[in-house]
């Protein structure tokens, strides 16, 4: 290709110096990093694409977290590619870091028209590889599924969503925002609202509309003090089979604003009463080995309003616990 690696990214801001001989090597020593004249990549043995998308001018809060795909990656450097908890190594799996959607500093359309346009290049250029998205704030979610539909118009896309809202508000109030993706998908026919699974709602955090719009729409949801009473992984599991059932691609997106404000202090929307990072890792690892998923995001996580790195490590290892889940699938 004579752009990198397609025109619609930017390579990897950093890359991190690397020994040779490593026998256990840590995250970042594992995930390669692509940038301009790097060794050939045969694409057909690469098994995931990593993808930031540093966008956050698009939330309805002050967020940076545009911060994120950076953070994320500089956090790497503590975490190994060996899960203890399913005695899974991960290295196995050749993963490959693609770098940064180019964005706009102001113009919110013209960035989320790369992101459309970065999701379809990813699904045409090397079809094979499962693209993980580190976001940006929960905006970026509606232009990648609408960039899987451009790529692949005759699939019906389902929507497995981990988050404390239901993201339906109203697009003439509020715009394409990062409270609004789930809406946009379904009016803007992508999805349909019966494919959209939300786990993980609770408190006083959305408006009784939302609600009642979610019913009209026929969206399936299940509250965190359900989900707790029957299970996180068994709630994974009913949603994924009811969505098998019509769907031909899940797409999973996780809100960091989900975890309690005590786990989770760097996401902006953050709230008490929210997942434990256990929970979700459980949950990612569960959504990770079915084979109807076929893409992820990790969205609206703020690096700046961070504490002691809580909320960007719970977010790689958030990344790491799926990465488990998509190992198992190819190895169960």
């Amino acid at each position: 290709m004579t752009t990198y690696p397609y025109p619609q990214l930017n390579p990897p801001p950093f890359v991190w110096q690397k020994e040779t001989g490593v026998r256990e090597p840590k995250v970042h020593e594992w995930i390669r990093s692509l940038s301009p004249g790097a060794d050939h990549v045969e694409w057909q043995n690469v098994d995931v694409t990593l993808l930031g998308v540093p966008l956050s001018r698009s939330s309805i809060s002050a967020s940076a977290a545009s911060e994120t795909p950076h953070a994320m990656r500089q956090a790497w450097k503590g975490f190994v590619p060996y899960n203890l908890d399913y005695d899974v190594d991960l290295t196995p799996l050749n993963v490959v870091d693609l770098g940064d959607v180019k964005q706009h500093v102001t113009d919110i359309a013209w960035s989320h028209k790369a992101i459309t346009d970065a999701m379809y290049a990813m699904r045409t250029h090397h079809p094979n590889t499962f693209p993980l998205a580190l976001g940006g704030d929960h905006s970026i979610t509606a232009m990648l599924v609408k960039g899987w539909k451009k790529a692949h118009p005759d699939e019906r896309i389902g929507i497995l969503q981990l988050d404390t809202h239901f993201d339906l508000r109203s697009l003439k109030d509020n715009g394409p925002s990062n409270g609004t993706p789930i809406r946009n998908l379904i009016e803007s026919g992508t999805i349909k609202g019966e494919d959209v699974w939300n786990i993980g709602l609770h408190g006083f955090f959305n408006a009784k509309s939302l609600k009642e719009y979610a019913d009209r729409a026929g969206i399936r949801y299940v509250t965190m003090r359900r989900a707790r009473q029957r299970g996180l992984d068994a709630v994974i599991q009913e949603a994924l089979l009811d969505l098998k059932r019509r769907v031909d691609t899940v797409y999973v997106t996780v809100d960091m604003d989900v975890l309690d404000i005590a786990y989770g202090p760097g996401a902006p929307a953050t709230t008490p009463g929210g997942m434990q990072t256990d929970e979700l890792f459980t949950a990612v690892t569960a959504a990770g080995r079915d084979p109807h998923v076929k893409a992820m995001d990790i969205v609206c996580l703020d690096p700046h309003k961070d504490v002691a790195q809580a909320t960007v490590k719970a977010g790689v290892h958030t990344m790491l616990s799926f990465l488990t889940g998509f190992y198992l699938r190819q190895h169960d």
